[in-house]
């Protein structure tokens, strides 16, 4: 890959980065202040609230978000037709089912929140419509690969959180309605905000020439795009079940340090978010337009220093744990013994989110089926096993090991479909480093020999990774600007 398109390709991630680090760092900022306000119990609740709009959001949305993102770059299509044809369906489909939610919300909202009021279940139903709206427009902006207007979205919509956040807890305190009130309308005005802008953009384009031929029926968007019910179901059960878990075997105080260190995640989670944001169509559009041996040695190498970049960062977070846990407070300090396995989480995801992208060129959705239906299992066995007996500790566990099942079977699908030829082998070497450090870390209770292992261990993912870095390096130094030489 030459430096000028390495160049181009980096530019657009900081594009859609800068935007998610200011987040992060807005995140640090509100995630103190909302543990402060809130007790561990309350804390627990807010988990569940996105819990259980995630179900209702995942069977409305049918996949048809994949579907737009997998022809949205097929030659002759129609844009605007395409994304009406994929935002109908779910906007019809989630009125329904939040309409059959107000019939039993009272039982829904005891069962999850262990309390019921309107005003919740207004929150439950208006924070899912949103999020389908949302989903759509800010996937055409990813599309569009418009990086710097997604990320000031991303910021205004935390700015807003927080600003809502500190509104709200000094007009009810101790209540989790703080933050469901705060995440609806920061969700709902930014919304707003895109949805706007879309309608402005929409009718100053001129279509043109639209192939006929290249439209894709409403038959073929679901063909496609219903197969991934069945992947977002074992998103959200990944993200989920450990919560109910605890919820069930445990209480909500534990399920609120918990979801506590899964906010600490947004380190790692913010790179995943961006990441997914921006390789998706780059990905895509790759595949639609360069040769398969081009790709295929682009795909290998982006995936080497991708994975030595994640291995770093769950080291990192897990050798400053100490530091990040004190801004929560007192009461959240359980989370410490949670972080090293959770930190596998997002780190996978994001290396899943690579390989799998051989099972998308090629429309064989349902190898993604096969890996998540084994990651469910793995999952349901190890919550089941561990939760009673280790609590949060052993929820981070199992799904640290689901997350790994999950990654190793869509890797060996993907590589049937489209063999790319990832370099696995240093990866699972330093993967299989990172997991001892992480048992170690997680029931040994002096901070210093914990930190000084994870330091060693890092060093040696290092000399695995040398020439990896070797790269990185002459990458980092290619985009610096050179000072020209003076001619004597």
């Amino acid at each position: 890959m030459g430096e000028k398109k390495q160049g181009n390709l980096m530019k657009s991630f900081i594009d859609y980065f800068y935007g998610n680090f200011v987040v992060l760092l807005l995140g640090f900022i509100s995630l103190p202040l909302i543990t402060r306000v809130l007790d561990t119990d309350e804390y627990g609740r807010t988990a569940l609230f996105t819990s259980a709009v995630t179900v209702i959001y995942i069977f409305a949305i049918l996949g048809l978000d994949q579907a737009y993102i997998r022809f949205f770059y097929k030659k002759g299509i129609n844009r605007r037709r395409l994304f009406l044809q994929c935002l109908i369906p779910p906007a019809v489909i989630v009125l329904f089912l939040t309409t059959a939610y107000m019939f039993g919300a009272d039982t829904f909202n005891r069962l999850l929140f262990g309390k019921s009021s309107l005003d919740v279940s207004l929150l439950v139903i208006g924070y899912t419509i949103i999020s389908v709206f949302e989903r759509f427009l800010f996937l055409n902006i990813r599309m569009e690969q418009r990086g710097k207007l997604y990320s000031n979205l991303n910021i205004l919509s935390k700015v807003l959180n927080v600003s809502l956040i500190i509104l709200f807890a000094v007009r009810l305190g101790n209540d989790f309605r703080v933050v469901l009130y705060a995440m609806t309308l920061s969700l709902g005005i930014v919304t707003l905000i895109v949805g706007i802008r879309y309608l402005f953009k929409v009718r100053r384009e001129d279509t043109g020439t639209v192939d006929e031929k290249a439209a894709i029926s409403e038959k073929e968007l679901l063909r496609y795009g219903v197969p991934f019910i069945m992947m977002l179901m074992m998103e959200w059960l990944l993200s989920s079940m450990d919560k109910w878990s605890i919820r069930i075997f445990c209480d909500f105080d534990e399920t609120g340090i918990y979801s506590a260190a899964m906010q600490i995640m947004t380190v790692l989670l913010t790179f995943k978010i961006t990441f997914v944001a921006f390789w998706s169509p780059v990905a895509m559009e790759k595949y639609e337009k360069e040769t398969e041996e081009v790709n295929k040695l682009f795909f290998a190498d982006i995936f080497r220093k991708v994975q030595f970049l994640c291995v770093v960062a769950a080291f990192g977070l897990t050798i400053c744990r100490g530091l990040i846990v004190l801004i929560l407070g007192k009461n959240f300090r359980g989370a410490i013994s949670v972080i090293p396995f959770l930190s596998l989480m997002p780190i996978l995801s994001i290396l899943f989110e690579m390989v799998v992208q051989g099972i998308k060129f090629k429309q064989q959705l349902r190898y993604i089926n096969y890996a998540s239906v084994a990651a469910i299992l793995c999952n349901l066995i190890g919550n089941t096993l561990l939760v009673p007996i280790l609590g949060g500790r052993g929820a981070a566990m199992a799904t640290a090991f689901t997350y790994i099942v999950y990654f190793l079977i869509g890797t060996y699908f993907s590589e049937k479909c489209y063999p790319v030829g990832y370099p696995i082998r240093t990866f699972m070497i330093s993967l299989v480093l990172y997991i001892g450090y992480a048992a170690f870390a997680t029931f040994w209770t002096t901070e210093w020999i914990s930190i000084v292992t994870g330091i060693v261990l890092l060093a040696l993912v290092c000399v695995l990774n040398r020439v990896v870095i070797a790269d990185l390096w002459k990458f980092a130094r290619g985009l610096l600007p050179h000072p020209e030489k003076k001619e004597h």
